[in-house]
């Protein structure tokens, strides 16, 4: 996304990216196309500014902070933190921490104000007892290889020995499965309706942790999908019609994480998710453009007794959802 910041800004800039090669005085790129042209640009620029700078420590996309001889760096985000830790390295390839205000000290003044209500479903009977199976097949696989699904490298180790065997093979399918049925237990669609209906005169933004989960919502409930296979232009239509009224609420799985502006939405139902906690703070801020009197809200739905509840309480360590 290198042309909409063109627009709002005055004069003439150069583009790098999306087939474009203009390098000018001011230049906008991404990071994708910084890391394959930096090594030709490094010494042409005196000041960089890395937007969503928390991608920086990625492995490839810190390239484009190590070939660039900018002396003066200044990097941006609501979500530094990473869970990999990688955050760390900020310090090295943008600079120290000058200024930080979290979402809670913001709220009111500069985003809007909001409520997190957190809302735990159940399983039921016949989903509970397929959950609990699968589940312990595939626990099961782990204990007996020993592997440590704590460790960084744990589910890494895991995918590939289970690659190996068809014994590991249908323990991953259990991983998916017993995932599936916390993700879309069906008291969640039930919620959905409710909370769809209980804001009927507001615009909501369903997020889900998968594609597959997001298209049997749309399905479900006869609302526009975006995902990643979904068109640009046709993104751009669906989110205009959120703006204006057309459609009281979108679903989606993560491509409105982040770089998304929708003004009136007010309502986020978070029907799944990872335990990033800058995930769901982007979630989040994704409502909290300000208006007049607008209040905004998002709905945490978790399915008790599963591994969600685990990833709800590491999500809700931040203090924008306490």
């Amino acid at each position: 996304m290198v042309r909409p910041p063109a627009r709002h800004l005055r004069g003439t800039i150069g583009v790098i990216g999306g087939g474009d090669y203009d390098v000018r005085p001011l230049t906008v790129t991404t990071y994708d196309s910084a890391c394959l042209h930096m090594e030709h640009l490094g010494a042409r620029f005196g000041f960089v500014v890395f937007d969503e700078c928390h991608h920086l420590p990625g492995p490839s996309y810190k390239l484009a902070a190590q070939l660039c001889l900018a002396p003066f760096r200044l990097g941006l985000t609501a979500t530094p933190e990473r869970a990999d830790g990688q955050h760390l390295l900020l310090d090295t390839l943008v600079g120290p921490t000058v200024y930080r205000k979290d979402i809670s000290e913001l709220a009111g003044e500069y985003l809007a104000d909001y409520d997190v209500v957190h809302l735990e479903v159940d399983l039921t009977e016949e989903e509970r007892a397929e959950h609990d199976a699968e589940r312990a097949l595939y626990l099961g696989f782990v204990a007996k290889n020993g592997i440590r699904l704590s460790s960084p490298r744990g589910f890494g180790d895991f995918i590939a020995r289970s690659a190996r065997s068809a014994e590991g093979r249908r323990a991953m399918r259990g991983y998916r499965r017993q995932r599936e049925l916390a993700f879309a237990a069906s008291a969640k669609l039930t919620q959905i309706e409710h909370l769809l209906d209980v804001h009927r005169d507001g615009r909501a933004i369903v997020f889900t942790q998968d594609n597959a989960t997001a298209y049997r919502i749309a399905r479900r409930f006869l609302l526009p999908a975006i995902t990643h296979q979904t068109r640009v232009s046709e993104r751009s239509e669906i989110l205009a019609g959120l703006a204006d009224g057309t459609f009281g609420a979108v679903v989606t799985s993560k491509v409105l994480n982040e770089g998304v502006d929708v003004r009136e939405a007010n309502v986020a139902i978070v029907l799944s998710g990872s335990g990033s906690v800058r995930e769901h703070v982007q979630r989040l801020g994704r409502i909290l453009r300000k208006s007049e009197g607008k209040r905004a809200v998002l709905y945490e739905l978790v399915t008790s007794r599963t591994a969600e509840t685990r990833t709800s309480e590491r999500r809700r360590e931040h203090d924008a959802y306490r």
